[in-house]
């Protein structure tokens, strides 16, 4: 999912003094809206709803949604790959979420297209340590990564997947967000030490209709990392899904109680 921030944004923000400054005014108002690790619900946190809404970059409340039955997924981190940087923007606007909440963190990466990355070890290095570094914002218990990795941009992803992993407390899960195209026909992630692949099945190009019309008719995905979930968007039609498996959804426009209300029923 691209982000709607511009390069220069991302540039201003980076400089030092933004930087500390960005932090002082998010994360204390992240302690207060994400609630302390000391009182979770154990019991909700330990399982998986069958629907996660994905939290993008607005002000965002969600108090209202049951715990129990929702998770989200936020964004907690925009990472630009420029040159032999990796700039790293934390996330700017409030979330508010009711006790209990399963809380996946998301790192968006994107590359610069006029000043390419490098993709060396230590652009590599800097941004699996920025990813793992979310896994200690509160009642994270998944840490997923957002990244439309270009064919000569694999190599580096999976061997930043790799890092993270390894830098990661075993008990933190780890996904990715996948191109339908990876799961379907190009299937370069099943080798990948991830615990789950999300199939984005909106704003789809290319051979979209294509695997639109394979999952209508009953088939399935070839990867088995993306047999566990799809990624669905409100404002976009869906093919036919098998039922049991959990659904992340981007909402284009602020969440409501009634558009989640909705995305209940329609799964029931």
């Amino acid at each position: 999912m691209r982000l709607p921030s511009s390069k220069k944004g991302f540039i201003t923000i980076l400089s030092l003094t933004a930087f500390v400054a960005s932090w002082a005014f998010v994360y204390p108002r992240a302690k207060s809206v994400l609630i302390s690790r000391n009182s979770l619900d154990n019991k909700a946190m330990s399982g998986s709803p069958r629907i996660v809404l994905w939290a993008w970059e607005r002000p965002t409340d969600l108090r209202f949604i049951d715990a129990k039955r929702v998770g989200v997924a936020f964004l907690a981190k925009s990472i630009l790959l420029i040159s032999d940087d990796a700039l790293v923007r934390p996330r700017l606007q409030p979330l508010q979420l009711p006790e209990g909440t399963k809380v996946i963190a998301v790192t968006r990466i994107e590359t610069d297209r006029d000043h390419k990355p490098d993709l060396s070890a230590r652009q590599r290095d800097a941004t699996s340590r920025a990813i793992v570094d979310m896994a200690s914002l509160p009642n994270v218990s998944e840490i997923q990564i957002d990244f439309d990795a270009t064919k000569s941009e694999r190599s580096f992803y999976g061997d930043l997947i790799t890092d993270v992993r390894r830098r990661l407390s075993p008990q933190v899960r780890l996904s990715i967000t996948a191109l339908a195209s990876w799961c379907m026909f190009d299937d370069w992630i099943s080798d990948l030490p991830i615990d789950e692949a999300v199939p984005m099945m909106f704003r789809m190009t290319g051979d979209g209709k294509q695997i639109m019309t394979r999952l209508d008719a009953g088939d399935d995905f070839n990867a088995p990392p993306c047999r566990q979930s799809y990624g669905i968007s409100l404002d976009e039609q869906r093919p036919k899904l098998f039922p049991a498996r959990k659904l992340f959804v981007f909402n284009p426009d602020a969440w409501t109680e009634k558009s989640v209300r909705e995305i209940s029923e329609s799964i029931q």
